[in-house]
């Protein structure tokens, strides 16, 4: 498969402020205040994109399917930050599934040296965009001055 591939095969689509393209596949029933159960989508990144800092009040699961290895920025509440790898191999530490915690500003962009990465991110409640909070550079990086050349580069308007 080939990104090309993918994105006939899927119809995805360019994912608002974010970045990527992507398809929701899935959407539970909806729930007295208007949000799903749960949501699904699958996304391609190419090493000319990122997804852009954001949060979400509720976990977000990520899941590695094809391509070359995602890395993740987390910045946690508590103002620590990590990183994590999606990709396949898992004898290196990376990872097929990973949780990110509710709260947590999350980034992401194909590994160095990688050309595109195909994954999807799986939610429960499911996603609206209301839950959206776009991530700003100058309180991110006063937050977490350790990580500001990476929260810039994971940043857009």
């Amino acid at each position: 498969m080939t990104p090309e591939d993918l994105v006939a095969h899927y119809g995805l689509e360019p994912l608002p402020r974010e970045g990527g393209l992507f398809r929701r596949t899935w959407a539970g029933p909806e729930r007295p205040d208007g949000r799903p159960e749960g949501s699904a989508i699958v996304a391609l990144l190419t090493a000319d994109d990122f997804s852009a800092l954001h949060r979400l009040p509720s976990d977000e699961v990520w899941h590695f399917y094809l391509g070359d290895p995602l890395r993740l920025l987390l910045l946690a509440p508590d103002g620590t930050s990590d990183t994590v790898v999606l990709g396949p191999d898992l004898r290196a530490g990376q990872h097929v599934q990973f949780t990110v915690p509710a709260g947590t500003w999350m980034g992401a962009r194909v590994d160095a040296g990688g050309a595109w990465t195909f994954f999807g991110c799986t939610m429960a409640p499911g996603f609206t965009y209301e839950d959206y909070e776009h991530g700003d550079p100058a309180e991110l990086t006063a937050r977490y001055p350790a990580e500001a050349a990476r929260i810039v580069a994971l940043c857009r308007p």
